[in-house]
Order: C-alpha cells, then sequence, then structure tokens
C-alpha cells in the first residue's frame, strides 16, 4: 500500500522549502577541545578563537546543553560567552570575547541567512550602562547592541536593539531567560539587510527591513561573542549565551529548532529531517522501483579545514580564511529514497519533487 500522491508532494515540497546550510556552528560535544587546542597552526573546528582575555579557555567560553535554547533541538550544547577585567584583547581597551567561523564556505556571497539565539540570565548580568556590539561584522553594517550607547544621554539602557547602515532599527527588552532568536538576511550583491527575530520556540519572522547597507565581508569577520567599550570603568563578569548558530543560503528556515546539526565540521550542506520522510513515503511507492529514474547527487560534505603554514597572529581585526577540501558523492534517486540517513539539499529535493510529480502524472497515481 503506498501513500497518497497528495500526501508524499506535501512533504517533498515542505523539503525543498528547507534552506541549504553553508557553515555549521553549532556546538557539540568537539567544541570545547577544538577551541582549548586551536591556534593558527592548527585551525581545527568550526572557529577561530583568538579574540579574548589572558586566561584560560574556562574564563571566556564553557558549553553545557542547559546553555542553549530548549527548543533547538539541532544544538547539542550551548555556549556561554564570558567578558571580565581580562578580557583585554590585544590591550584595545574593550572587553572583547568572541568566535569567528572557520570555512572556505560562501557565506559572504548572494543572499545568505545568519542564524543565532541569544540569552542573558540575572546572575552576572550584562552592565545596561554600556554599550555592547554583539554578534556583528567588522565593518558594523549589521548587528545587535545592548545597553546605553556611546554618546547618547542617560546612565542605562536595558533595550536590545538590532542596527542596520549605523543607526537603529528595532529593539526589545532582554529579559533574564527569555531566548532571542534571530536571523540576519543579508543580500551581498544587493547590498541589504534584514531582521528576523522571534523569543522562546516561537518560529522567526521579518520585524525590520531591507535596509540598505555596504554589505561586505570577507568570510572571516563575522564576530559570535560580545564586545562592550569602556574597559577599566567597571569590569564586573557578565555572562552571554549562544546557540543555533549557523549560515544557509535558499530558503530561510524559519523553525527554531532547525536542521539537524552536523557531526563537527566546520561546513556542511544538512538539511532538515523532512528528507527522510520524503524518502522514505517515497520509497514506499512503486516510484522507488523504477529503474529509469534521475541520478540525485547528495550535497557535497566539506571536511575541517586543512593546517596551513604557520601564519603570524593578526594584531588588528584581520582574519584568516582556513582551506577546506570539498568531497562529493552520487546516487541513483532509487538508492537515495531507500537510504533514510541519507541529507540532501533544496535543489536535491526539488529535483526529486519534479521527477515524481512527471512519474505519477505518466501512471496515474492519486
Amino acid at each position: 500500500m503506498y501513500a497518497p500522491k497528495s500526501i508524499l508532494l506535501a512533504g517533498l515540497a515542505g523539503y525543498a522549502a528547507a534552506g541549504t546550510t553553508l557553515w555549521d556552528g553549532r556546538f557539540n560535544a568537539k567544541s570545547e577541545s577544538n577551541l582549548e587546542n586551536w591556534s593558527w597552526s592548527n585551525q581545527a573546528g568550526a572557529y577561530q578563537y583568538y579574540i579574548h582575555g589572558t586566561g584560560k579557555l574556562a574564563s571566556y567560553v564553557n558549553f553545557a546543553s542547559d546553555f542553549k535554547n530548549p527548543a533547538d533541538t539541532a544544538s547539542d550544547l550551548g555556549a556561554k560567552i564570558t567578558i571580565d577585567s581580562t578580557s583585554q584583547w590585544n590591550s584595545d581597551g574593550m572587553l572583547r570575547t568572541e568566535l569567528i567561523p572557520s570555512t572556505d564556505a560562501a557565506i559572504n556571497e548572494g543572499t545568505v541567512y545568519y542564524h543565532f539565539s541569544l540569552m542573558r540570565k540575572a546572575e552576572n548580568a550584562p552592565n545596561t550602562g554600556y554599550e555592547h556590539q554583539v554578534c556583528f561584522f567588522e565593518s558594523h553594517f549589521t548587528e545587535l547592541k545592548y545597553g546605553l550607547i556611546s554618546g547618547e544621554s542617560g546612565t542605562a539602557d536595558p533595550a536590545l536593539k538590532w542596527y542596520a547602515n549605523s543607526e537603529s532599527q528595532w529593539n526589545a527588552t532582554l529579559a533574564p531567560g527569555v531566548w532571542h532568536n534571530v536571523a540576519y538576511e543579508i543580500d551581498f550583491d544587493g547590498g541589504s539587510v534584514s531582521y528576523y527575530h522571534s523569543t522562546g520556540a516561537d518560529d522567526l519572522k521579518k520585524v525590520a527591513g531591507p535596509v540598505s547597507v555596504s554589505a561586505s565581508s570577507n568570510g572571516a569577520d563575522w564576530h559570535l561573542g560580545v564586545l562592550r567599550l569602556n574597559a577599566g570603568t567597571d569590569d564586573t563578569k557578565e555572562d552571554w549565551y549562544f546557540s543555533g548558530v549557523y549560515i544557509e543560503k535558499g530558503d530561510l528556515t524559519t523553525s527554531v529548532a532547525g536542521g539537524k546539526a552536523s557531526s563537527g565540521s566546520a561546513s556542511s550542506g544538512s538539511t532538515s529531517s523532512a528528507a527522510s520522510a520524503a524518502a522514505a513515503a517515497v520509497a514506499s511507492t512503486p516510484a522507488a522501483a523504477v529503474s529509469s529514474a534521475a541520478a540525485v547527487s547528495t550535497p557535497a560534505a566539506v571536511s575541517s579545514p586543512a593546517v596551513a603554514s604557520t601564519p603570524a597572529a593578526p594584531s588588528t581585526l584581520v582574519t584568516m580564511v582556513s582551506s577546506a577540501a570539498p568531497s562529493a558523492a552520487a546516487t541513483t534517486a532509487a538508492a537515495a529514497a531507500a537510504d533514510s540517513t541519507t541529507n540532501y539539499s533544496s535543489e536535491d529535493a526539488s529535483a526529486l519533487y519534479n521527477w515524481y510529480e512527471k512519474l505519477v502524472s505518466l501512471i496515474g497515481l492519486n
């Protein structure tokens, strides 16, 4: 007994609408050791880690399952990022702890979506009296800000604000224990950015934009973490929590759960679990047994960044892009459909969907 055409097509169409992950920065069991052992000559893992204070990793970045948004089922762990009196990286008069994507994927081309969730607690709460720059590019064409903005009047500001083109475009109260889910929609070719937001387990919705900006990036200058101005005035310890960090292209994934995270590679073509359901449904129909099925290629799997020759650590915000060697495998639609563990890109799913639509029209499946 095979599934009705309407059910199969609905599953395939829903999957085809999912985005394709360009870079996966979600935290897992390997994250701590990757950062602990990171250096310019050993750039393993999803992140570059050099913007931090003089202490050990545990002083600035820690991982635990209760540090993530509970609705983020694609992440194994969340990260607690800390700044304190020792966090004056490079003696620049700012408190800083930041992670930078380590990938050669095209995260700075076309239209892409930068995803992350953040939260703060009442304990070690961020200081509302000083400007914080959060999850920003070095050119600051899009970023979050928190606290009293430098140069503004007053003594404190508890608002979390989205800035684009150097102007505040959106704001909300950053209450303790509330997860804020964010996606920057960046059109690098068209020069615009839009802002998607939700709280808790709610789906992302566009709340601001598009805003015209000078969108530019070298692919290694987006900073996940916190920069606080006015170091030396009140350097009380602050904790910020992050999870669900990844970059995708194609259709925006609005679910906070997202697709399943890859198992520690710096970049992947992972997609939502709807692929397995769609593939299983197709496998249960006569279509899976048709020998003339068109070949559907699986997305390229990207290995961990290759170790290059040892460069000097930058003294400014200049960063380096590590190299990674992609590999690809192709299989027939019948074999791929029978394999419920295969991850498909949105392009693969669209091809499968179109092929199946033609097939059912030929054999009269309804």
